[in-house]
């Protein structure tokens, strides 16, 4: 048997694709996006809470979830297999809200950091006395019955005090704040939904609460005096916090963890994400089912996923009648062996009185002792053990062969939407900007007012007129090209379906559009009347002429802006300019003006159209993404084959040496 050693190697590859894994981004509403965010969320989920720690620390306690649907009895099953209450079991639905993991006092370190679910704040509840039942029966708390309140340490007066839970957060630092990452959840309960990825900070500061100094774990995982707070919430855990209630109880074999998560189809939203997040956690899934609804979509899902990752599975039908037991049974294991899971351990437990959640919730020993026989031997036996988890995490990273090129093609179908939305804007933007160059040369600016000042200019026309009414002819060009633009690219954004939730923002990218261009053609003038008067300078200097002394640069900035804008409605005004400045001079200022007047139009519309690409932009779908993905998991699979390969020669190895020794033996006894 290949024992699940500690290997560098394939966790450094395997974080390399946690990462970007948790880089992808699917905003744009493209078919299959909700289902790619659901995948990117479950992989994140699975290899933050699951594989790298198990592949971390393969010694570790073997964890088994118990989950199931509303009312299967998880708590009442949790509490019997410990053997006292830790779960509250009811008949109110939902009854588990803030999980709650049991295991031996001696694995304690293991679960009290932030080694598995780096996200949820760990709640320890240290072992009770009869006065702190009394008090917390006072404070309307039971025993195991805490919420988001502790029951321990020393109060002033010496007596049993509530103290504030304190929070724990992950390994990860600065990887985001909790957000429901895992959105397998809503697809457990109706086949959509989305979710984001959640992470916790970096470790926080030593901290107190309620009355009291309480006893916690710290950061090592040694029990001593205080709670030590796990990441960057600085302090008590408040009411939007996700937790996990931990208790330790002797009874509980060694290397053994058990945690009762809440339903995997409740109707609080937050319950069955942290269902489904808590059930890629484990090494083993225990699925508790009824025998009215063990054929129910939902938990036949969740079977079907565990098969898919080919994880460790235990099925578990409860509160079977005893009248139709052995029917019920037949029926079920028949569903199983149809599904391909007929090899999947299946226990039966018989409707008693207990499975209501009276008294104190538990069945009798002789109800759940074949369950609890088989995780003890799997969890004590150090073969058994390491196989259920090897076979876990290597169910997981195979999976990832099929998952991640779906990822990966999900991705680039975002970047190639991204791309033609951003298209249809440029194509828009290339077409108005011919437009302009057209109208332009055609001398549609020199119209209306300008037309009228220009008529006038010749006859002691003011050239600061001329030049307001050129100034405002052009900026009513470009609006109007503007707009013609974005009716264009809004109107192929309409029939795209991928800009569904981004086409509104481009009415906010066109307002303003007018202002902004007149600023921008404002900027032109004032440099063309630099220019000018630049060239008007030196033509002076150069020529002794009366007529060129007596020019003024106002003079050259309104014959160059019309010879520029108004086409061939102004042929005289270049005659007019080479009259005040001399032939060269008229070309040489013409020539330059022409440049500038083409390097602002760009600039006018390349600003107008990055702002309708702003939203897409806003959108962050990486150009690499796919090819990122890809990548990372082919390392994976390097990797996971050159440990195989490991494995099969130690194997080979263990047979040879096995072999030899027997052949010695025999040697011997001849």
């Amino acid at each position: 048997m290949a024992t699940l050693d500690v290997r560098p190697r394939l966790i450094d590859a395997l974080s390399v694709l946690r990462d970007r894994v948790d880089a992808a981004r699917f905003p744009l509403p493209l078919r299959g996006a909700a289902r790619a965010r659901r995948n990117r969320a479950e992989l994140l989920a699975q290899l933050d809470d699951y594989v790298i720690p198990r592949l971390r620390s393969p010694q570790a306690p073997l964890l088994a979830v118990i989950g199931g649907s509303t009312g299967a009895g998880k708590s009442t099953l949790v509490n019997s297999l410990v053997g006292r209450r830790v779960s509250e079991a009811g008949v109110l639905r939902p009854t588990t809200r803030t999980p709650v993991l049991v295991c031996h006092p001696d694995d304690l370190r293991w679960f009290a950091g932030p080694r598995v679910l780096p996200q949820l704040a760990r709640m320890w509840v240290p072992e009770q006395d009869d006065g702190a039942e009394e008090y917390a029966a006072g404070a309307g708390l039971g025993r195991g019955e805490f919420g988001v309140r502790g029951v321990g340490g020393m109060t002033a007066g010496g007596g049993r005090g509530a103290a504030g839970a304190q929070g724990a957060g992950g390994a990860h630092g600065g990887r985001g704040a909790q957000a429901g990452r895992m959105a397998m959840a809503q697809e457990l309960h109706d086949g959509e939904g989305e979710g984001t990825e959640s992470a916790s900070g970096g470790h926080g500061e030593r901290g107190r609460g309620g009355r009291g100094e309480g006893r916690g774990v710290g950061e090592a995982g040694g029990v001593r005096e205080g709670y030590e707070v796990y990441g960057g919430v600085g302090g008590a855990v408040d009411s939007g916090m996700l937790t996990v209630r931990i208790e330790t109880e002797p009874a509980l074999p060694s290397g053994l963890a058990l945690l009762d998560a809440p339903d995997i189809d409740s109707l609080v939203a937050r319950n069955r994400e942290l269902a489904a997040e808590l059930i890629c956690a484990a090494d083993v899934w225990v699925l508790v089912t009824t025998a009215a609804r063990y054929a129910d979509a939902v938990p036949w899902h969740l079977l079907r996923t565990a098969k898919e990752y080919d994880v460790t599975l235990v099925t578990v039908l409860d509160r079977v009648p005893h009248q139709i037991a052995t029917d019920i049974s037949g029926r079920y294991a028949e569903l199983l062996q149809r599904a391909g899971l007929g090899h999947v351990p299946r226990f039966t437990i018989p409707e008693l009185p207990e499975s209501a959640g009276g008294g104190r919730g538990l069945l009798p020993a002789t109800a759940v002792a074949a369950l609890r026989d088989w995780l003890e031997r799997h969890a004590q036996d150090p073969v058994a053990r390491m196989a259920a988890a090897e076979r876990t995490a290597t169910g997981v990273i195979a999976s990832m062969r099929s998952r991640l090129p779906a990822l990966a093609g999900a991705a680039a179908a975002q970047h190639a939407a991204a791309l033609r939305l951003a298209g249809r804007v440029e194509e828009a933007y290339e077409r108005a900007a011919e437009r302009v160059r057209k109208e332009v040369a055609a001398g549609e600016v020199l119209s209306g007012d300008a037309r009228a000042h220009w008529r006038d200019h010749g006859l002691d026309g003011r050239s600061d007129e001329l030049l307001d009414a050129l100034t405002h002819g052009l900026t009513s060009l470009l609006t109007c090209a503007v707009e013609e633009a974005d009716e264009r690219s809004a109107d192929a954004w309409r029939r795209d379906a991928a800009a569904s939730e981004v086409a509104l923002t481009t009415a906010a990218g066109a307002a303003g559009a007018g202002e902004r261009l007149g600023v921008i053609v404002r900027r032109w003038r004032r440099c063309l009347e630099e220019l000018a008067e630049e060239e008007t300078r030196e033509a002076r200097a150069g020529q002794a002429g009366e007529r060129t002394g007596s020019v003024e640069p106002e003079e050259s900035a309104a014959l160059l802006a019309t010879a520029l804008l108004g086409g061939r409605r102004a042929r005289t005004a270049g005659e007019n300019l080479a009259d005040l400045l001399g032939a060269q001079s008229a070309l040489r200022l013409c020539d330059r003006g022409s440049r500038l007047l083409a390097t602002y139009l760009e600039r006018a519309l390349h600003g107008e159209r990055e702002r309708r690409l702003a939203p897409l932009d806003q959108l962050t779908v990486p150009l690499d993404q796919q090819a990122e993905l890809i990548a990372a998991l082919s390392v994976v699979q390097r990797e996971k084959q050159r440990e195989q390969r490991r494995d099969e020669r130690r194997r080979e190895e263990e047979t040879a040496m096995a072999r030899e020794m027997a052949m010695g033996k025999e040697g011997v006894s001849g």
